[in-house]
């Protein structure tokens, strides 16, 4: 009788695949680190929006975004073409990602209401189409293989794809921002035109990792040149009910709820930590440089971490780290401490990409409980975890900033300063406690992954010879 060692028999990582799955994490990266990481303070800086405004933007286009997430994980699931389910929108809609991105930093002739009406147009077009592109992208990693490792080590060569070109981005956006607009602050022209080249960039990326990750597996979860048996078809609401019952992916999808809530904020205000709190616009390119340099490192290690010590405990030993790190730089200002601290948080933020490992795990888990694997529905609840996650950052955070009494372009006062060091580090580290908290009821450690796969291959045999 065969045994689970040799029923079982796990997959090499091939090389070039996770090079060409990176290169979609770096499209994604180009079209939204501008965003991520500038969007609000163009809309302060440089449009002059108040809070109130901004608050209401976000609010509504994450919204929105998190509503389409579950649509376009639908509709790609049900998706039948040459190139399988989740390529084609990877390959066809990169180009008017590139547009709305630009429209995004575009400075209209307008002001009032039509201004903030234009602004929240192009946001909201912008995320349905980045929602879009992510959901099938973070899909794709399903069908390319059916190893729990490979598909972990996939997402861990995302994950340093992210790291990389977050590196170069966080190196040369702000030179480029202050190139373009001629001036030693940055300003509305600075900001388009890196966008344009960000965008343009991002292009034959994302088009690229369509063309290159053959989809494979099918929804049986074994390769498909195997699969002769026809795959049957549930309705959304069953596909739903289902999610609803998958506690694995309810967990993965909390933690990540609050994970990205912790890295969003702190992206997002971490321009304005640096500008008036550490003082220097000079500085945010070398302190985010140091920070996606050990970023990169720590993505490098994630295959090594989750084997040694398994998805969870590796996430939940970064998360620490990182807590311990941001509640020390709110009480430590000296700059070689600042840059030793983000470092370590750089570092940690790898953990980040776990969770497209564990979502990958959820999944077999609910095929195997459940009998439905709907992949793409699946992945757009982290999705909607993210998307409403920066959602209430983004409206919160305006909100904050205003409440510290911060005022654009001016030397702010002591109180306002140690206002924003509290959203940057503090609150940051309260998140990331709750994402912490809820990993401790993730159970799909390699033994039961193993078995899993185990069933689900013998499943699959039984309804072939049926």
């Amino acid at each position: 009788m065969e045994n689970k060692a040799s029923a079982l028999q796990h997959e090499k990582t091939s090389k070039a695949l996770a090079v060409y799955y990176s290169f979609g994490e770096i499209g994604d990266q180009l079209s939204w680190y501008m965003i991520n990481t500038y969007l609000m303070v163009f809309y302060t800086d440089v449009l002059g929006l108040a809070a109130g405004a901004i608050s209401i933007i976000m609010l509504i286009a994450r919204i929105v975004q998190g509503f389409a997430s579950p649509v376009w994980g639908a509709i790609q699931d049900r998706t039948n073409s040459k190139w399988g389910k989740f390529r084609p929108w990877l390959m066809f809609l990169a180009p008017f990602m590139a547009i709305f991105n630009i429209l995004t930093f575009t400075v209209f002739p307008v002001t009032g209401v039509a201004q903030v009406f234009l602004c929240c147009v192009c946001y909201i077009i912008v995320g349905l189409l980045y929602t879009a592109i992510s959901n099938a992208y973070s899909a794709l990693v399903n069908v390319v293989s059916s190893d729990s490792q490979v598909r972990m080590n996939l997402s861990a060569a995302r994950s340093v794809g992210s790291s990389v070109i977050q590196m170069i981005l966080s190196a040369i956006a702000m030179p480029m921002i202050l190139f373009f607009g001629h001036s030693t602050k940055a300003n509305g022209t600075g900001y388009f035109w890196a966008t344009v080249v960000c965008s343009v960039v991002m292009v034959p990326f994302v088009v690229i990792c369509g063309l290159k990750c053959r989809e494979t597996v099918k929804e049986s979860g074994t390769p498909s040149q195997a699969s002769v048996a026809p795959v049957e078809k549930v309705s959304v609401w069953t596909s739903l009910k289902a999610l609803v019952k998958n506690s694995q992916l309810d967990v993965t999808v909390g933690s990540t709820f609050f994970g990205a809530a912790s890295t969003m904020l702190r992206m997002m205000m971490l321009v304005y930590y640096v500008i008036y709190v550490v003082g220097s616009y000079a500085l945010v390119a070398p302190i985010m440089t140091t920070l996606t340099i050990a970023q990169l490192i720590g993505s490098a290690l994630l295959p090594w971490g989750t084997k040694t010590f398994g998805k969870k405990g590796y996430m939940i030993g970064l998360n620490v780290i990182q807590i311990l790190s941001l509640v020390g730089l709110f009480f430590f200002k000296d700059i070689v401490v600042v840059f030793i601290l983000n470092a370590i948080i750089g570092f940690t933020n790898s953990s980040a990409n776990i969770t497209f490992g564990m979502m990958s795990d959820s999944i077999e888990y609910g095929d195997w409980k459940y009998g439905v694997r709907n992949i793409g529905l699946s992945v757009s609840m982290i999705t909607v975890a993210v998307s409403i996650a920066t959602a209430v950052t983004g409206s919160i955070g305006a909100l904050l900033l205003q409440a510290t009494g911060y005022v654009a372009n001016q030397a702010q006062s002591v109180a306002t300063q140690t206002g924003i060091n509290a959203i940057v580090n503090l609150v940051p580290a309260a998140v990331t406690l709750i994402s912490t908290i809820l990993l401790f009821f993730y159970k799909l450690d390699q033994k039961t992954v193993d078995q899993i796969a185990i069933d689900l291959k013998k499943r699959s045999m039984n309804n072939s010879t049926h």
